[in-house]
């Protein structure tokens, strides 16, 4: 017999950490090779983890809802004879995986790229009690000893400490409130403080006997955490253009049916919108950027993001990678294909990562217009409405006169500290003309 260490897969160039959300197998199972052991969870995506091998599940490392890093151990395998790949050295590996979870939390400063030192590490061996990955980034961060830890009361399975615990716990520190716990060993490091003030927090919602109380699931909680972070971090604008896209329109009800024929696709409005997109990000590149500090990163990529709502109500915002090297017809392959799969929660981790720019189509809920808010790191986001036919003037060389037009409205949020006015209205109203434009005898490419 020899025994296989699972490790925790590689989901993606920016994924760290995933939650572990339920075991499939327990210990003593017998597991077949790709028989799924868990199932995991990054910050949108549910995903499964297989087993490389044929076993018996000797032991689980971890529990549902903790956070494991990238390239951890969270399960030992017995299997048969010493076959290769039964052992963690010989089981390729993510040797550069990142040590500390990357992880947003509103008021708390940036978690440390380093691990904790040794002595912390030693800190927490000799602690009885089990903390995530997280919990001791946090408390790292915060200064927070192991002796203050094991004085906090937890609400996780066996009394275990969970983020929001510690979160609750160092909102009430710094906000000066008793706590039961005991204060923080002396220690010659500065203690870390808040990089914003903390928001006030808002009254306690009054209940009548008739209301329901509903816990948010675990996406929605990490939707509002990211909405919040978003305005907290950049100072939104929105500009409205209203376009004329009647051409358009023509020319998709002329060719639908063909080109459901040719291509076995149906073809919307999304790729097309994300196509001109892509052609004003090329005419105004500073649209396509992030920030870091005082610096501004000028993406080489155009990496579409499309955001697309689930039947529970959540939200998902799949990426469409180099979206200018397609055409029209692999723009709507990659559309229908990444839709399809979002609704199903079959999208891969890393195809929800390092999108530079978002598409979000409120019209397909019957709203004309929106402000949407910025999809961090990114600087800028579109909305599209509702396509409607309206009365519109329109200039001819025998004078003006009314027509029943097709006409939406595109707004764009931006990020203010580097996308002026100018910028922001010159790339939405360029969106706008390529719209407007749109060649009714276009041929299918």
């Amino acid at each position: 017999m020899a025994q296989y260490e699972l490790l925790l897969p590689k989901m993606g160039e920016s994924v760290a950490e995933a939650t572990i959300i339920k075991w499939t197998k327990q210990p003593g199972d017998t597991i077949q090779l790709d028989d799924t052991i868990l199932e995991i969870a990054t910050d949108k995506v549910d995903s499964e983890v297989p087993s490389p091998v044929a076993g018996k599940l000797v032991k689980q490392l971890f529990a549902a809802d903790d956070v494991v890093q990238v390239g951890a151990v969270i399960a030992i395998i017995e299997t048969e004879g010493g076959q290769p790949g039964t052992s963690a050295q010989e089981t390729p590996v993510a040797q550069e995986a990142p040590a500390v979870a990357e992880a947003n939390i509103p008021g708390i400063s940036q978690l440390p790229s380093t691990p904790a030192t040794s002595n912390t590490s030693q800190d927490f061996k000799d602690s009885g009690r089990f903390y995530s990955p997280l919990v001791k980034n946090i408390a790292a961060q915060e200064n927070i000893s192991v002796a203050e830890l094991d004085q906090l009361k937890g609400s996780g399975a066996d009394g275990r400490v969970t983020k929001d615990d510690l979160l609750n716990y160092v909102q009430q520190k710094n906000g000066g409130a008793p706590v039961a716990a005991a204060q923080p060993a002396q220690t010659n490091q500065p203690v870390a403080t808040p990089a914003k003030p903390q928001a006030t927090v808002a009254p306690a919602p009054s209940l009548s006997g008739g209301d329901e109380i509903i816990e948010m699931d675990r996406m929605r909680k990490l939707i509002a955490d990211h909405m919040v972070m978003s305005k907290q971090t950049s100072p939104h604008v929105t500009s409205f253009v209203e376009a004329d896209v009647t051409n358009l329109v023509k020319w998709r009800d002329k060719v639908k049916k063909t080109f459901e024929q040719r291509e076995n696709e149906k073809i919307t409005f999304t790729p097309i919108f994300v196509e001109a997109v892509t052609k004003a990000i090329k005419d105004f590149p500073m649209i396509n950027v992030t920030v870091n500090g005082t610096q501004i990163i000028k993406k080489r990529d155009i990496n579409i993001g499309m955001a697309a709502a689930l039947p529970s109500g959540n939200l998902i915002v799949p990426v469409i990678k180099n979206a200018d090297q397609l055409n029209l017809v692999g723009l709507t392959k990659a559309v229908n294909d990444l839709a399809s799969r979002a609704r199903a929660s079959k999208l891969k981790p890393d195809e929800t990562q390092n999108g530079t720019f978002t598409l979000t189509n409120v019209g397909s809920f019957g709203n004309v217009m929106g402000t949407p808010i910025i999809n961090q790191p990114q600087v800028a986001i579109l909305a599209v409405g509702a396509i409607k036919k309206k009365p519109a003037v329109l200039e001819t060389e025998f004078g003006d006169v009314i027509a029943i037009r097709h006409m939406m409205f595109l707004s764009l949020s931006y990020d203010h500290r580097v996308v002026d006015g100018a910028l922001g209205g010159s790339f939405v109203r360029r969106v706008a003309d390529y719209l407007e434009n749109w060649d009714i005898n276009r041929e299918i490419s």
